[in-house]
């Protein structure tokens, strides 16, 4: 395994995370256990989670994933050998079994962390992010700015004070955001600088050959704030595996259990993962190696979060660690990108 720092910490964290959002739904508990096993004695220290998981979320299955992360934890006593992240879901209307308000007040996001350090049965949590912004904004596939007419007021710092207290007594190490563009990012840093508050140590955003829309705008705060990226759906919900260019049907496959789930289907992404799945063949690589190592070898890369459901899927997504793409590799997948830019944003 290769590892790197939580950004502005002396926390060790593995390059590849183990994305648990299938744990609940299409993983059991006992197949949980197994994946956070092998991932553990492969080196991975680091493991993602959500309060809203497992996925699609479900008032049935809310909380699912911490539940079964939490037995774990129980059985295993693992807990000190893992940087454990979690998250707050921000509004969204089809929510209101998980609390009385979606937002991030002081009440709300009290309530939320309390509940998820009893799912997972733990004291504390390494890292603490907000699931999504409070405030309207082009995130899960929207291009254009969709703030309009919208009634949220500028609360960052309020939050931040609200974690500055839940640090102080220990049950939250450190905080970072998700599904978040530049500006807010920014704006909590901001925040963070002229009035001594935590600062946000990560953006869990997604990242992939499909959707490389953090490098616009995000990459260039991540460089210079030194806010790592922490790259979910690197192989595009199993799309940058190749296995849907076979004409197999894949019943079991998430973008095929979940149609809702469209930012993948496009006919731009198919065309993209077809031109790059002959660069891979090229260069005498599997397209998961070549999916992965280019993400894996961004500067702004803290750490990329794998999600799979079968033992063979976990063990070829920790196999690509130690591809390293050549800058001719490199050359070639940015020749596609200058063709269809983004075409699952």
């Amino acid at each position: 395994m290769k590892f790197t720092t939580l950004p502005n910490t002396d926390i060790k964290v593995s390059k590849i995370n183990l994305g648990t959002m299938t744990f609940g739904q299409q993983n059991t508990e006992a197949e949980g256990h197994q994946q956070m096993d092998y991932a553990l004695e492969r080196g991975v220290n680091f493991f993602d989670t959500a309060e809203m998981y497992s996925v699609p979320a479900r008032e049935e299955t809310y909380g699912s994933t911490e539940k079964i992360i939490g037995t774990w934890f129980k059985k295993s006593g693992n807990r000190d050998k893992v940087v454990l992240a979690t998250k707050i879901a921000g509004p969204n209307p089809a929510f209101t079994y998980m609390r009385e308000k979606g937002d991030f007040s002081p009440a709300s996001i009290k309530y939320a962390l309390e509940n998820s350090l009893k799912r997972l049965q733990t004291d504390y949590i390494d890292l603490y992010q907000m699931h999504w912004p409070e405030r309207k904004t082009n995130c899960f596939g929207q291009r254009s700015f969709n703030g309009h007419d919208d009634a949220w007021e500028d609360n960052f710092r309020d939050v931040l004070e609200t974690f500055d207290s839940l640090i102080k007594e220990g049950k939250i190490k450190h905080i970072g955001v998700s599904n978040e563009n530049a500006w807010g990012m920014m704006r909590f840093l901001e925040e963070s600088k002229y009035h001594n508050l935590p600062r946000i140590k990560t953006v869990q955003n997604p990242y992939s050959l499909l959707n490389r829309l953090f490098e616009v705008g995000s990459a260039e705060v991540s460089k210079y704030e030194n806010v790592g990226l922490l790259a979910y759906s690197p192989l595009a919900f199993g799309v940058l595996t190749g296995k849907f260019l076979t004409g197999e049907a894949h019943p079991n496959a998430r973008i095929n259990l979940f149609p809702q789930y469209t930012r993948y289907n496009s006919a731009q992404s198919t065309q993209a993962t077809k031109l790059y799945q002959e660069i891979a063949i090229k260069h005498g690589l599997t397209l998961t190696e070549l999916a992965m190592g280019f993400v894996l070898q961004q500067p702004f890369l803290t750490s990329a979060i794998i999600g799979a459901t079968t033992m063979e899927q976990l063990k070829e997504n920790i196999d690509t660690i130690d591809v390293v793409l050549s800058s001719e590799i490199i050359a070639e997948i940015n020749a596609v990108q200058a063709i269809i830019p983004d075409p699952a944003p």
